[in-house]
Formats: C-alpha cells, sequence, structure tokens
C-alpha cells in the first residue's frame, strides 16, 4: 500500500515566518521602518477571534507594528468606511484586513475596495485581483491562502508545472479562482471544477495536482485521485470525530485523508496543512507592502 508523503504546512510556515522576522529587522535597522499591520473585526464571531488573535501573535512574533481595531456588531457602514480611510492615510500601516465574514447589514464589497489596493495585504481589491489574472504580480498582493498553496506545491514539484494537469475544486475569489490564475502563471494545464460540473469524480482523476476548496468534509476519495497526484486541501471543516472513544467536535478536510493517502504522492493534512501557511503568507505580503511603500521593491 501507497502511503503518500504528508506536507507539513506548520514546519513550512514556521521557516517562512523566521525569515520574515530576520526580513523585518534588516529593514527596521537599514531603513528605519517597521512593517504595520492593521486587523479590523466587527461583532463577536467566535472563529474570526481566534483567527485574528493569531494573526496578531504572529505580527508580533515577527516584529511588526500590529494594530487591532474591534468595532460593535451594530456598527454603521459609513463608519467602519471612515475607520478604513484613517488608516489608508496612517504612514505607519502598510497592511489593512478587514475579518470575514462581516454583519449582514454591511456591504462586504463596498468595505473591501475601500482599502487602498497598495494596503491591501488580504488581495481582495479589483486592482489586485486584475493584476493577479493578468500575471502582472510583481506588485500586487496575492490571496494568502492561494499564495501558501502555490509554495506547498513549488516544493513538491517545482517552479515551472509546464505539462501537469490540475484540477481545483471551487470557484470562489478567495480560492479557487485566485489558485487557478497562480497555476496558469506556473504553464500547469488548469481545470476550475464547481458544483455544475458533471461527472466530478472523472475530471479529478486526470489530475497530477489537485486543489481542494469546496468545504465539503471528506468528499475527495482514493478512487477520484491519480496515483501520485499532489493533493493541496484548503477546507476546513467541523465534523463530529471519535477521539478516545468519546465523540467530540474535530476538524477534517475536504479530502478524506486516510484514504487519499494509499494512492496520493503527497497531501496536506487538515489541521497542520494549509491554515499555517495562510497567515504567514499574510506576514509576508506585509512585509512586501512596507518595502513597496519605501521604494525598497517593484
Amino acid at each position: 500500500m501507497t502511503v503518500a508523503k504528508r506536507i507539513d504546512g506548520k514546519a513550512k510556515a514556521a521557516q517562512l515566518a523566521e525569515s520574515i522576522t530576520q526580513e523585518t529587522a534588516s529593514l527596521l535597522k537599514e531603513h528605519g521602518i517597521k512593517p504595520g499591520l492593521a486587523v479590523v473585526i466587527i461583532g463577536e464571531d467566535p472563529a474570526s477571534q481566534v483567527y485574528v488573535r493569531n494573526k496578531k501573535r504572529t505580527a508580533e512574533s515577527c516584529g511588526f507594528h500590529s494594530v487591532q481595531h474591534k468595532v460593535a456588531e451594530d456598527v454603521s457602514q459609513s463608519d467602519v468606511l471612515k475607520l478604513i480611510d484613517a488608516l489608508n492615510r496612517d504612514d505607519a500601516i502598510h497592511g489593512i484586513l478587514v475579518q470575514l465574514p462581516l454583519p449582514g447589514h454591511l456591504d462586504e464589497q463596498l468595505i473591501t475596495q475601500a482599502i487602498e489596493p497598495s494596503k491591501d495585504v488580504d488581495g481582495f481589491h479589483f486592482v489586485n485581483i486584475g493584476k493577479l489574472t493578468a500575471g502582472h504580480t510583481r506588485d500586487a498582493f496575492v490571496p494568502c491562502t492561494p499564495a501558501g498553496c502555490m509554495l506547498m506545491i513549488e516544493d513538491e514539484l517545482g517552479s515551472d508545472l509546464s505539462g501537469k494537469n490540475a484540477v481545483v475544486i471551487g470557484r470562489s475569489n478567495i480560492v479557487g479562482k485566485p489558485m487557478a490564475s497562480l497555476l496558469l502563471q506556473a504553464n500547469a494545464t488548469v481545470t476550475v471544477t464547481h458544483s455544475r460540473t458533471k461527472d466530478l469524480p472523472k475530471v479529478v482523476a486526470g489530475a497530477d495536482i489537485i486543489v481542494a476548496a469546496v468545504g465539503r468534509p471528506d468528499m475527495v476519495k482514493a478512487d477520484w485521485i491519480k496515483p501520485g497526484a499532489v493533493i493541496i486541501d484548503v477546507g476546513i471543516n467541523r465534523v463530529e470525530k471519535i477521539i478516545d472513544g468519546e465523540t467530540k467536535m474535530g476538524l477534517t478536510g475536504d479530502v478524506d485523508y486516510e484514504d487519499a493517502c494509499t494512492v496520493a504522492g503527497a497531501v496536506t493534512p487538515v489541521p497542520g496543512g494549509v491554515g499555517p501557511m495562510t497567515i504567514t503568507m499574510l506576514m509576508a505580503n506585509t512585509l512586501r507592502a512596507a518595502r513597496l511603500s519605501a521604494g525598497l521593491e517593484g
């Protein structure tokens, strides 16, 4: 029985964070610039609170200037836009992130598009999306999850994916579409699949690279997978699991990990795969924003 390589996102993220910390110290020493990251969190969503705490902790450990704005759930849209405008004009802030999802009365598109493209370290502004789609990423910000996925794929297969078939499961603006753009840029032949795709297992079975980002627990099974394929599992699903004989809530991905390991060449686990990379790529984007603002890149 084949046992796939476990792609350790936690170890990769720690290695990247170390180099970001060193570069941040050099930037401060040589140019007097400390990367500044502002995170805006609206309301009390428990999962968002955890994500924001992790982002703040990571930013501080990298040596960043880290600011957090906690805003009441019933805040008006104009007040959120005023806060973003103030952060856009604050020279100490190089990256702005508004934690999603937002309360229902707020317009997510209006708010994410209010962030200056040069400070949009989440890569959600239409300017950054356009640059990514056109292949002009030199001064653009790529969404953090696809950027992290791409680094893990490159570790397994190199930076030139010529001749490789990649299938992305999911077409979201946050993962699926930018992921497809990055894979195309690396010369892969890319198929984007979604809920309307006919005979999905057959489409996936032709892939050398599978990126699963659809939010369905354990959907991708061994019989969907080409032997030796590299699988990046972006899904984070809370499900009931039997742990030490007790039923507890646990995390699982969109890929049936144990099943996939019998066929694939390499697979990311959940947790410990894509998740840690996402936060580290946010730090990489913020460091880059600070360097770009000082004319040190681009």
